[in-house]
């Protein structure tokens, strides 16, 4: 009998670019921050020269978050190309200023729809279809498309913690991936926590060793620990860690509870976090990681000249993730002006006409958020007309845009009874419609009018003042358009459609001449603000609401 020796030859899956690939996974508990911090890592690695994206892997059974709704996950965010997305998405855009697209979010659902089509069509030549190799390589596929784009790094995020057996198939991806792209090629970033025992007075290290040693169980070694903490981690404890989790000292990296989520990445820089990542991934860079125009944006926002009150009236707001873009858009915009922008949320199932004056007294401005469904309309509605009326600044963004413009139909047209068919199906006055190919959709996911589309703005406006622009690309997420059969109405009684779709001709936004500021506008800007791009609509309301005082 001979016995011959095997050599195993890891497979070459690198792009011609060499792409290295970062994992960040989370440990002990969810809602750590994994999203913040991989936004911070990509900020500061695209500081040091290096071409950077980021991707989160959303272990639910979704297709995507459209059909969510936002108590579930928080806000849906969409993608120039017209993904239904993670929130952590829109951080990824706002810390980057760089856009996203469908590529950069992969759900459980996605992974196995596509997998279950090709096994339809034959494609898998009769094999059992199983979790290992097919759901695994359809996964490691979705990571490696990026690299197409010729990305330096790739960030690749995983939704909830280590341990959750839905994520399991992504942490045994992981696994696969690091031995087939070989050392210094991708590394592993775990988030864990670091709890504090006021009783004792003490942090404890135990719970991150045991996600440590789960992850071990799972076949990956972690290369540098993040640890998410309110109190500063003594040097014992770091030392503790870095031994019992078997990663260097400087890789063991404290992330301190901070006032602002935008701290973050000088925080981690201070610690040296990209450098330890250089290393790891056997990078060099000549270039420092410059932060001065984020640390500008930060001086300014923390030490704001002027205060403004915005009351941001909606049906989500206990939960205020469902409003995350709008909230850090009224940050940008108003660092940039050095003013504070307080939110009042109001809730707009609890406004009357006996309590309205009372619930919005005070307040600068208000804001109009979008949504779907009948729930607190008419409360909305009632907001729209105070504001209207008592020329309170207001901007109403999608839903928003709709509801200005039932009040108006109904308190100035003399419509009484107009409303959307969204919310009443019979109503004599349709001022808002559906379109007609949208007549006869089913299906609620991925069906409505997404992503960016062309605005032509009329010459004299406030809108091509506030954009300096006539032709705009705004992203979208709606399925109900304004009715252009009352167009003609409107703008006769001084509501005018000052922005335009120059193909489809539907009205992409409103305005009211002579009113400080009075403007709806169908699309969603919010998506578009990143720190060192903040939105101009978002600035020219602060500004009108600062003026209104």
């Amino acid at each position: 009998m001979f016995l011959f020796p095997i050599t195993l030859h890891k497979p070459n899956l690198m792009s011609k670019k060499n792409t290295k690939y970062i994992f960040v996974t989370g440990g002990v508990t969810s809602s750590l921050g994994k999203g913040i911090v991989s936004a911070s890592l990509g900020l500061l690695l695209k500081s040091r020269g290096f071409n950077v994206t980021i991707q989160k892997l959303d272990p639910y059974i979704n297709i995507d978050p459209g059909t969510l709704n936002p108590y579930e996950h928080g806000e849906c965010y969409v993608t120039e190309d017209g993904a239904e997305t993670d929130l952590d998405l829109g951080h990824y855009e706002r810390y980057l200023d760089a856009p996203t697209s469908q590529n950069n979010n992969v759900t459980t659902g996605k992974i196995y729809q596509t997998v279950i089509e090709k096994e339809r069509k034959g494609d898998f030549l009769g094999k059992t279809v199983q979790v290992i190799p097919h759901i695994t390589n359809e996964i490691k596929r979705r990571i490696k498309i990026l690299s197409k784009q010729n990305y330096d790094i790739i960030i690749t995020e995983i939704g909830g913690t280590v341990g959750d057996i839905e994520s399991l198939p992504y942490i045994e991806t992981v696994r696969q991936l690091k031995w087939e792209l070989g050392e210094s090629n991708s590394m592993v970033i775990h988030l864990t926590l670091l709890p504090y025992l006021a009783s004792s007075g003490e942090l404890k290290t135990k719970p991150s060793q045991h996600s440590v040693r789960q992850l071990m169980e799972s076949g990956i070694m972690a290369d540098v620990l993040v640890c998410r903490t309110e109190h500063k981690i003594p040097k014992d404890q770091r030392a503790k860690l870095a031994q019992f989790c078997n990663v260097p000292l400087d890789n063991v990296i404290e992330c301190k509870d901070l006032e602002t989520i935008y701290e973050v990445p000088m925080y981690l820089q201070k610690q040296n976090f990209d450098d330890v990542v250089l290393k790891e991934l056997d990078l060099k860079s000549d270039k420092t990681a410059d932060l001065k125009d984020w640390k500008n944006f930060l001086k300014k926002f923390q030490n704001p000249k002027k205060t403004v009150e915005i009351a941001l009236v909606g049906k989500y707001v206990s939960l205020q993730d469902s409003y995350i873009s709008i909230a850090e858009a009224f940050k940008h915009a108003g660092a940039d002006l050095e003013t504070e922008v307080k939110v009042r949320w109001v809730y707009s199932g609890d406004i009357t006409e006996e309590n309205i004056k009372d619930t919005l007294k005070g307040v600068n401005g208000i804001l109009v958020a979008p949504g779907f469904g009948d729930r607190g309309i008419e409360g909305k509605v009632l907001t729209a007309k105070y504001a209207r009326e008592n020329k309170i600044p207001m901007l109403g963004i999608c839903l928003g845009m709709q509801i200005m413009t039932i009040e108006f139909a109904r308190n100035v047209l003399g419509h009484t009874k107009a409303n959307s068919v969204e919310f009443d199906t019979a109503t004599p006055d349709p001022v808002i419609s559906l379109m007609e190919e949208q007549k006869n959709v089913i299906d609620k996911g991925g069906t409505m009018r997404l992503g960016a589309w062309k605005c032509s703005l009329k010459n004299g406006s406030k809108l091509s003042e506030i954009y300096g622009n006539k032709n705009i690309s705004e992203r979208h997420r709606h399925r109900y358009e304004f009715n252009s059969d009352y167009l003609q109405e409107f703008e006769k009684n001084g509501f005018l459609a000052t922005g335009t779709n120059p193909e489809t001709g539907l009205v992409e936004a409103l305005e009211l001449p002579g009113h400080p500021f009075y403007v709806g506008v169908q699309y969603h800007p919010e998506y578009k603000s990143t720190v060192a791009t903040p939105h101009p609509l978002f600035r020219a309301f602060i500004k009108a609401c600062e003026t209104s005082k």
